[in-house]
Parts: C-alpha cells; structure tokens; sequence
C-alpha cells in the first residue's frame, strides 16, 4: 500500500480528519501528509471542509478536515456495485419488493447470526463494542462512540453504500437486526448511502440505567 493510499484509508477508517491528525496517526511529517492531500483533493478523492462545532471554540480559525468523496470511496470494495443494483432491479421487477425486502433481511442476517459468538469471545465488550466488531469484520470500519444519552455506533465505510441509495431496504434491515441483537429501540441518523460522510445509529440508554456521561470516546474496533 502507497503513502496515499495509506493516508486515504485513514480517513475512511477514522472518518473525516485534519493534516495534523493524521501526520500523527500515520508517523508522517504534517508537510508530506499535505503533499498527499493535495495530490487526492486535485484527483476528486478527498474534500476539505470546516469541522463540525464542538463545544466552545477557541481563538484563531480551526484547521480544515479532509474527508473521502463518493469518487475517494469507489476505490475501496466497490467495484460490483453496477452488477447488485441491476441484479436487485431485476429481482424488484419479477418477484416485487417484498423479494428486494427479504432479500435485504438475509443480508443482514449476519449481524444475529456472528453477535453470540462475537459476544462470548469478548466479554469484557460491552454490547455496542461488539456489533463494531462484527461490522467491521464485514468490512463497515466501524466503532463506538459514547453519548450522554447513550452509545452512537458508527461505521465509516458502506461496502454497498452505492446500491443501498437505491434500495433503503438494506439500510433498513440492518438498523432492525441492531435493535434485535440489543433488545431495545435504536435509530438510524446518517447513512453513507445518501451523502453522508458516515453512518451513525443512536442507541439510547436501557431506561433506569445511569447514562455515560463525561468526555466522548472512541473506541475503534476496525478489522484490516
């Protein structure tokens, strides 16, 4: 792997991040990871934007963020993309949408089907850790970030991002196995599949339970 394509997969791992961040991440010096960076922003892989508020901030104008375009994504396990949307328009236009519907359940049936065993062979998880685990196995990237009201899983990469923009359903069907597996309500916030730079799902705290409170985290549980 490249230095840039190294510096492009950090950012689709650890989601959208500044030259700094990722010089330290990567053991690069700042100027070499910006070389890099112009270098994918003139090929229409990465965008630089202002970061999301935080907090208060401080003096001075924040540094940029540079996050993956759809174009910067494209390079990274998407090349069938063309075959599963016509496969699943034709499979729409025979059998209906109840078929594109099970379909999308049977895909997601990993999520239930790895969550045990992913579950016994790390108890000290916590079960938000776990389903970052199994994602993540399935190429999602994803982790856990802690909430005030809960926990936020997040998923940096969408292998079929592009065909889930045409058939919500496998969003849809994921984000019901979540809430199986965890035994409580859980809500879809952001889906790469319709511009988003990440997909987030809410899992509120169990009522009666103390919610996490304190400085957020996050607990990357990415399998390479």
């Amino acid at each position: 792997m490249t230095t840039r394509q190294r510096v492009a997969r950090s950012i689709l791992v650890n989601g959208p991040s500044t030259a700094a961040a990722l010089a330290e991440r990567l053991d690069l010096t700042p100027a070499a990871v910006r070389r890099h960076l112009d270098q994918l922003q003139a090929d229409g892989q990465v965008v630089a934007r202002d970061p999301r508020r935080s907090g208060s901030r401080g003096r001075g104008r924040p540094a940029k963020e540079f996050a993956l375009t759809e174009a910067g994504r494209d390079g990274f396990d998407q090349q069938y993309d063309d075959l599963a949307a016509d496969a699943l328009r034709f499979v729409a236009e025979t059998a209906g949408d109840g078929a594109v519907r099970e379909f999308a359940r049977r895909r997601a049936a990993f999520i239930e089907e790895k969550f045990g065993a992913v579950a016994e062979a790390h108890p000290d998880l916590r079960p938000a850790e776990v389903l970052a685990r199994v994602f993540s196995g399935e190429g999602y990237a994803a982790s856990v970030r802690d909430l005030p009201v809960g926990e936020q899983l997040c998923q940096q990469h969408c292998p079929v991002s592009h065909v889930a923009h045409e058939f919500p359903q496998l969003c849809e069907e994921e984000t019901a196995a979540i809430s199986r597996v965890l035994g409580r309500h859980v809500q879809r916030l952001a889906t790469i599949a319709h511009g988003d730079g990440v997909c987030t799902t809410c899992i509120p705290d169990v009522p009666g339970t103390t919610a996490t409170t304190g400085t957020t985290t996050t607990k990357e549980t990415v399998t390479s």
